[in-house]
């Protein structure tokens, strides 16, 4: 049976030095999934502008449905400012306010996600109050819920992100996040073991049944039932990391709403990100067998 994935968030442009590519974390996650073959959609909104228009119809080469998108006759369609001068070390500026900022709760959005099978949404689509009582109203329909943190100073409010991991079966951050995570929760460094010691503490405080933590180039791991399992990662000639991490939770979703076992849904995400690294920009097109060539 198929399964019906809902991202909420931001959708905007990353504007390059050299150029202007579609981005923004949940509609990164978005794409990739559909490229999976995922009944997947997008609840956001993009302001009644040139800038949305284009984004439109750059999404409809992905056939992804915008019946949840709205549109914003007030404030403009996203765009962040990208610094990629260092590959590895991605830098952004995030214009604010933008019409994703604003996502009312309607009836279309609570219908759809109350028949969905998974929720997907980060802490920075909730950092204006409009789009922040949105979702945390949809958080409480009955369905798995899939927390990308996505920390981007200084949009972190830790009082929101505390009430959204009280509604997180999985949980997906990055190495830099850990650390943030651990000072906040004042967990003592144990060396290596600040990863578990992190992961042990959360799924004490809060209902989440699986962590995610990537490494970047350094791989990845998942904590379920106590327990990690950790993957290298694949090596792979980096044109840029926009979006690697979005495609990693996109083969993890698919793979974990499959009931695929946990190594084989972390060895499909890590090889799904390092493929997305070889690629320019967040949401390169491709077919599975593409995806297969990473490690062959």
């Amino acid at each position: 049976m198929s399964k019906k994935v809902i991202c909420f968030g931001e959708m905007l442009w990353d504007c390059f030095p050299d150029g202007e590519v579609a981005g923004g974390a949940p509609m990164n996650v978005a794409l990739n999934l559909k490229q999976l073959g995922v009944d997947v959609e997008m609840i956001s909104r993009l302001g009644n502008d040139a800038y949305g228009e284009k984004l439109k119809d750059f999404l409809a080469t992905y056939s992804l449905p915008l019946r949840l998108v709205q549109e914003d006759s007030e404030h403009p369609t996203g765009k962040v400012l990208v610094d990629d001068t260092d590959k590895e070390n991605i830098k952004y500026e995030i214009v604010e306010p933008s019409a994703w900022d604003f996502i009312e709760l309607t009836s279309a959005n609570q219908e759809t996600v109350a028949k969905a099978d998974a929720l997907i949404f980060g802490s920075l689509g909730v950092r204006n109050e409009t789009s922040w009582k949105t979702l945390y109203h949809l958080v409480h329909q009955p369905l798995l819920t899939i927390f990308d943190i996505n920390l981007r100073a200084p949009y972190i409010d830790f009082y929101k992100i505390d009430s959204l991991l009280g509604y997180t079966d999985i949980l997906k951050i990055n190495e830099d996040e850990l650390e943030i995570l651990a000072d906040f929760f004042e967990l003592k460094r144990k060396g290596d073991g600040l990863a578990k010691d992190l992961c042990d503490y959360l799924v004490e405080e809060y209902p989440i049944e699986a962590i995610c933590i990537t490494h970047g180039s350094k791989g990845a791991m998942v904590y379920k039932d106590g327990k990690i399992i950790s993957h290298s990662g694949y090596k792979v000639k980096v044109e840029d990391t926009v979006g690697a991490g979005d495609a990693f939770l996109s083969g993890f979703v698919k793979m974990y709403l499959e009931g695929r076992n946990l190594k084989e849904t972390l060895d499909f995400a890590s090889k799904l990100g390092a493929y997305v690294a070889t690629q320019k920009g967040g949401t390169p097109k491709y077919k599975m067998e593409d995806v297969e060539t990473v490690g062959s």
